[in-house]
């Protein structure tokens, strides 16, 4: 079993973990509670075949109040139609009964396989008497809980004055995140109004969330959350967005890490670009390159690969190659004069588990970094067989 590991929570807080049967004896659901109402703000996945989990939470999160999470794991709840809706509004009914939080301020997530029923008279039986059984807030037992393909739960902690942001996340693949990613919730017993809040974390989310891929697939399930029940007072906001920030970014780098199949962390910044959109569109290309991976994962010192994938942003019209500038680490390797020995430095810097890419566009003043990971054998193993 694994070690729970003590650190500062946010007050306020309770959890409960459980395993339902939803698909294997691990745990696959868990629900966090506030004792008070929370300010909450929430950003959703934008794929067009979204599973009730996200239309209910999308819903309830409107007018920025929440004061409970529940998640079930192993199984998405997506194409099912309308008996899917109605299981996932059940679930919802179920721990409203036993928590006496209304309906409208529960979210719900669910993450796993797709086209498939939850097991309803496993749920209805799990989550019955469950009153009782919530106890002090445990966030690596929810970092768990939510795990489906990952090999290692994702947790951070920051105190911001006297209040404590936690944030929790999990995900390994069909990441190409059009607004956040996967699942991630961020707990904080900050007060923050939600005029405020909102903004925040969707520019947060913009910034971390957003930079990362693994195969370029959008999932059908993502949500990020933020629930703030202001029990600790009010916190410099300067510091509180800072410390959101580098939550987030540590649960991206853990992401990629992770990826399925990963052997490496790709970490690509493309600066002196004409607008941030620009900068964030090449890394992205360059990221996502399906031949840039296989050849970081190889240490292939094939950095023509990258070349290839700038040039595939084909309306950047500004874009010109004479200008352009490409390093992996601190080596140049385009434009650059021949040199004996530089693919051999180059295959030391892409052995590396961290491989970082640095693309000059020389077309403005902006950059952006994002994250991914290089794909091996084992991503094409593990996804052939993930439903079996």
């Amino acid at each position: 079993m694994q070690e729970t590991i003590l650190f500062p929570v946010p007050q306020g807080f309770r959890t409960f973990v459980t395993n339902l049967g939803i698909r294997d004896t691990t745990d696959d659901f868990s629900c966090v509670v506030s004792e008070v109402k929370c300010t909450a703000a929430g950003v959703f996945t934008q794929s067009r075949f979204v599973g009730p989990s996200v239309t209910i939470s999308r819903r309830h999160i409107e007018n920025g109040q929440a004061q409970a999470i529940a998640t079930i794991s192993k199984n998405a709840n997506v194409a099912n139609g309308a008996v899917g809706l109605a299981d996932a509004e059940e679930v919802i009914a179920l721990i409203s009964a036993e928590t006496g939080i209304a309906i409208d301020n529960i979210l719900l997530a669910s993450t796993g396989l797709i086209g498939h029923r939850y097991p309803m008279e496993n749920i209805r039986k799990g989550l019955s008497n469950i009153k009782q059984q919530f106890l002090p807030a445990d966030f690596s037992a929810i970092a768990r809980a939510i795990m489906t393909t990952d090999t290692v739960s994702k947790l951070f902690v920051r105190q911001v004055g006297k209040a404590t942001l936690v944030g929790v996340a999990k995900g390994v693949g069909m990441i190409e995140p059009n607004m956040a990613t996967l699942l991630t919730y961020f707990f904080t017993d900050a007060a923050i109004p939600s005029d405020r809040l909102r903004p925040m974390f969707r520019t947060v989310i913009d910034k971390t969330f957003n930079c990362l891929s693994i195969d370029t697939d959008t999932s059908t399930s993502d949500t990020a959350i933020i629930l703030a029940n202001s029990l600790a007072g009010e916190v410099n906001e300067e510091e509180f967005t800072h410390a959101l920030e580098d939550i987030a970014r540590n649960l991206v780098y853990m992401i990629a890490r992770d990826g399925e199949g990963s052997t490496k962390v790709i970490e690509v910044t493309v600066d002196q670009a004409a607008t941030y959109a620009q900068a964030k569109r090449v890394a992205k290309a360059i990221v996502n390159s399906p031949l840039v991976k296989t050849a970081i994962h190889g240490a292939d010192p094939n950095w023509g690969r990258v070349a290839m994938a700038i040039g595939k942003c084909s309306d950047d019209t500004d874009i010109d190659q004479q200008r352009v500038v490409i390093r992996f680490g601190n080596l140049q390797v385009y434009p650059s004069e021949p040199k004996p020995d530089i693919l051999d430095r180059l295959k030391a810097i892409m052995a590396d588990e961290k491989v970082g890419v640095h693309v000059s566009l020389n077309t403005g003043k902006a950059s952006a970094t994002v994250w991914g990971c290089a794909l091996s054998e084992g991503y094409v193993k593990l996804n052939s067989q993930y439903s079996t």
